[in-house]
Formats: structure tokens, C-alpha cells, sequence
């Protein structure tokens, strides 16, 4: 018997795995093992570094936002080793937040909203009418095409207000409260950015449930 995962599960599985292990490595290489702190920050990042390279060579191909994080990532492992400044792992951390919230928000300005490829197979729910519908709607329905902003521009205000609050963090809070930050600061930008966007997604949802309504005449 075979299990399928939500389109939900799919999308944010990769990404618990890439925040938990780096502060579970760390706890465990600096509390545990008593390796110093630099050399325990920089191991830990090593592995969301090797996950980023090894879907890369495994997909044969590399996305904007997964070549963004193993630059990110190599260039905060190989900053922090050279200078012994362990603040820069969080910096490069605030870097690609800021990245990704940028990217987000400027795609809102061109009219091509980047969440919409997140949010459109988590919205269909499995169904072909709804993906269906979803690009009949964003083709021709101005008000959806508007909805799908408003998520999209939730959620890149969400990224730039995290990229702040961890570059303030950062410089103004021991090590190890940043480290245990770390997890709550990116679990409480998406649990604001899901919050932000329920009104867009709200409206989403309820024009693909018309669309898609058994009482709802095809156009003709």
C-alpha cells in the first residue's frame, strides 16, 4: 500500500529538515561533544549545503532558489571559517530571507507572482477541475490575478521583516540565543505570512470553488 503526501507536506518537509539539523547538530556538537562554538555552527551548516548540491546533481538541474542557498551557504561556511566570526552564519542566513522576499515582491511588480506555483497544487487539492480552473481564472479573472498578489506580496513582506529582525538578532544577542532562534524565527515569518495572506487565499479559494461548483453553467 502505497501513501501519498500533501502538496503541503511536500513543500514544507524539505524545508523542516534543513532548519532541524543544523540546531540539532549544533546542540549535539557543542553541548554534547564540547566543540567549539565556530567549528559547531560551521559543521552544522554543512549538511543544508550537501542537500541543496545532491538535489541539484539528483534533479540535473539548478533552480534560482536552491542555487541562492548552497552560494549562501558555501560563502557563509567559508566567511566564518576564515574570520572565526560566527555572527556571519546568522547574516547569510538574514541574506537569503532578504533574497527570496526581494524576489517575491518584485515579481509581484512584473504581474508574475512567485507563490503561485506554491500555493496552486495546495489549493487544487488533488483535483484536475480545480488546476483546471485556477488557469482559466488567472488567464482571464482580474480580481484573482489580484488575489494571487496579495499572497504573494504577504509573503515577501514576511521574508524582509524576518531578513531584519535576524541581522538586528544577530549582532545584538549571544550565540546561542540566535541558534535557538534560528527555528522560530523562520516557523514565525511563515505562520505570519500564512496569516497576512488568508484573506487572498480565502478569496482564491472560494472563486475556484465557484468555478468548479456542479451549479455553476459553463461559459459559453
Amino acid at each position: 500500500m502505497t501513501t501519498t503526501r500533501s502538496p503541503l507536506t511536500t513543500a514544507l518537509l524539505p524545508l523542516i529538515v534543513d532548519l532541524g539539523i543544523p540546531v540539532g547538530g549544533f546542540y549535539l556538537l557543542n553541548k554534547g561533544f564540547g566543540v567549539a562554538t565556530v567549528t559547531a555552527l560551521t559543521l552544522a551548516s554543512v549538511p543544508p549545503a550537501l542537500s541543496a548540491a545532491w538535489t541539484a546533481i539528483r534533479k540535473r538541474t539548478v533552480n534560482g532558489l536552491a542555487g541562492l542557498m548552497l552560494l549562501v551557504n558555501a560563502a557563509g561556511i567559508a566567511a566564518t571559517t576564515l574570520t572565526g566570526d560566527a555572527r556571519l552564519m546568522f547574516a547569510k542566513d538574514a541574506l537569503v530571507s532578504s533574497a527570496i522576499g526581494i524576489a517575491i515582491l518584485v515579481s509581484v511588480a512584473v504581474g508574475r507572482p512567485l507563490m503561485s506555483a506554491a500555493l496552486r497544487p495546495i489549493a487544487a487539492r488533488g483535483d484536475a477541475a480545480r488546476l483546471a480552473a485556477w488557469d482559466q481564472l488567472t488567464a482571464r479573472d482580474v480580481d484573482f490575478r489580484r488575489a494571487e498578489r496579495q499572497v504573494s506580496m504577504a509573503w515577501g513582506l514576511a521574508l524582509l521583516a524576518e531578513c531584519v529582525i535576524r541581522v538586528v538578532g544577530a549582532y545584538t544577542l549571544p550565540i546561542h540565543t540566535m541558534v535557538a532562534l534560528h527555528l522560530v524565527l523562520v516557523l514565525g515569518a511563515i505562520a505570519l505570512a500564512i496569516r497576512a495572506a488568508k484573506p487572498g487565499t480565502a478569496r482564491l479559494n472560494a472563486m475556484l470553488d465557484t468555478a468548479t461548483s456542479p451549479d455553476t453553467a459553463p461559459a459559453a
